[in-house]
């Protein structure tokens, strides 16, 4: 088990670099975190919703995403509710307070189920803790921490975020909180975002391991290599400007952002610079205007509204500038939505900003599946893979003398996914995960590009997967160098 003394410790970073090095060894390994908090997910091929980071963890450990990997998924969706995502099935809503008294027993008895069954596949489980195990307010409904480190036995690592500053009180303080049996499960400590002289910090390790009689098993390094965060806090962070690239994308980060690991192929494109405006920056002159995901898809449009960032997307537009919009990006763009049952938590019908002849209606019912299909632009036959997350149902608004239906086309050979302008500068997809296609990505590329009188690049590209695989494996050496797991593994 992997527990963290707060958020962004690098609790999903250890858990996937030890899903590598395990399985290099020759285990059987599988991640699991039986409670997420996320509004990063990813669909397996059952069509079960899961924490992304989880699915990363599991292609670390080389097998397949699965349910069981992440038996409760809790999506925030505003006004302090939760959509409750069960074994990768949504089974209903509902607020910090009541979900103890409604959700609490069947969640429990979920992760038992889900353990017993990768148990009987897997040769090693490596879980993931969420926050803090010590948040005292909050340990009698904890489902993420000790109470699956107590059950299973399991040694513990607790991992520690130096970069913050006062990390031998955040170490302490943890395990001061734990109750002693709790306290017992935690057989090494890890210290993590280091960029110091080791020489200087191995007093206080001295300390810290006289103090607790814990031993510190790694100092891990400030490691630049990026790995999926599980909230758009982490977007906060992500300041570096690439002095090669020569195409900017611009990523409005709504106040409910969701699935924002669909820009990390983009983010490694080494000509690109991709930078994250909130609704109330000044839009600026971007080469592209990207319209993310969101978990409440009104509510942003509401506010880009309200913030004159819609007006200025608008405008944007209308002076010839590409603009695509990503599932509720693409909502958003279309000319009108409806919520008639509130589920989002604001009844009624709403316009949206008239980009795309679209007509949006959230249903009860969620679409969540994996998708394999051909483009038909910005190059046709490209093979594109992706998967879908979304409850509205969007139809495609036809004009009476059939002008506008004709002004707009299918980006890929099944039209519900996607539609783009006769200029090929408005896009709008339920596609999650399209940049990870490398020829397709690149392609898309190449128009800005072509714009701006830029060399196209190639696009007989590996796709972002292979890409992603590399960089686990250097986490995994990386890390590996600085961790000795032989307190946990004996």
């Amino acid at each position: 088990m992997v527990v963290g003394t707060t958020s962004h410790a690098g609790k999903s970073m250890l858990v996937a670099a030890l899903c590598r090095i395990l399985s290099r060894k020759g285990w059987r390994v599988a991640p699991f975190k039986g409670q997420n908090m996320a509004l990063n997910s990813y669909v397996s091929t059952t069509g079960a919703e899961i924490g992304y980071a989880q699915a990363v963890q599991a292609w670390a450990a080389g097998v397949t995403p699965q349910a069981e990997m992440n038996p409760i998924l809790l999506k925030p969706q505003g006004d302090q509710t939760s959509q409750v995502i069960l074994k990768g099935r949504p089974i209903g809503t509902t607020t910090a307070e009541k979900y103890y008294e409604e959700f609490f027993s069947i969640g429990w008895q979920a992760i038992q189920e889900s353990i017993a069954r990768l148990s009987q596949e897997f040769d090693l489980l490596i879980c993931e803790g969420a926050g803090s195990p010590a948040e005292i307010n909050l340990k009698h409904r904890d489902l993420a921490n000790m109470r699956v480190a107590s059950y299973l036995d399991a040694p513990t690592i607790l991992i520690a975020d130096i970069d913050r500053g006062g990390v031998f009180a955040h170490i302490v303080g943890t395990l001061e909180l734990l109750d002693p049996e709790e306290k017992a499960l935690i057989k090494g400590i890890v210290i993590n975002k280091f960029r110091g002289q080791r020489s200087i910090l191995q007093p206080g390790i001295d300390w810290l391991e006289a103090r607790t009689g814990i031993p510190v098993i790694g100092v891990i390094p400030w490691i630049t290599e990026a790995f999926p965060a599980e909230d758009s806090l982490s977007l906060l962070e992500r300041k570096a400007v690439k002095a090669q690239a020569d195409i900017t994308v611009a990523v409005i980060r709504l106040p409910r952002i969701s699935n924002f690991t669909d820009f990390d192929a983009l983010e490694a494109e080494p000509s690109v610079n991709v930078t994250y405006l909130s609704p109330t920056d000044e839009l600026g002159y971007p080469d592209a205007v990207v319209l993310p995901g969101t978990k409440t898809t009104i509510a942003d449009l509401l506010v880009l509204q309200q913030t004159g960032m819609a007006k200025a997307i608008s405008d944007y537009a209308a002076a010839g500038g590409t603009v695509i919009g990503i599932c509720g990006g693409f909502q958003i763009m279309g000319q009108m939505l409806a919520d008639p049952e509130g589920l989002e938590g604001q009844e009624g019908r709403f316009n949206g900003l008239g980009l795309l002849p679209l007509r949006t209606v959230i249903t009860q019912q969620k679409v969540a599946r994996q998708r394999t299909v051909s483009s038909q632009y910005p190059q046709e036959g490209l093979p594109v893979i992706g998967y879908e997350i979304h409850q509205g149902r969007t139809q495609i608004v036809m004009a009476t003398d059939g002008e506008q239906a004709n002004a707009f086309m299918p980006i890929f050979d099944d039209r519900s996914l996607g539609i783009v302008d006769e200029a090929q500068s408005v896009w709008g997809t339920y596609l999650h995960g399209i940049f990870d296609n490398g020829p397709w990505r690149r392609a898309w590329l190449n128009r800005l590009r072509q714009q701006r009188g830029l060399k196209s690049m190639p696009t007989g590209i590996a796709n972002y997967r292979e890409q992603r695989d590399s960089m686990l494996n250097s986490l995994a050496t990386t890390i590996e160098e600085y961790i000795d797991l032989d307190p946990i593994l004996s």
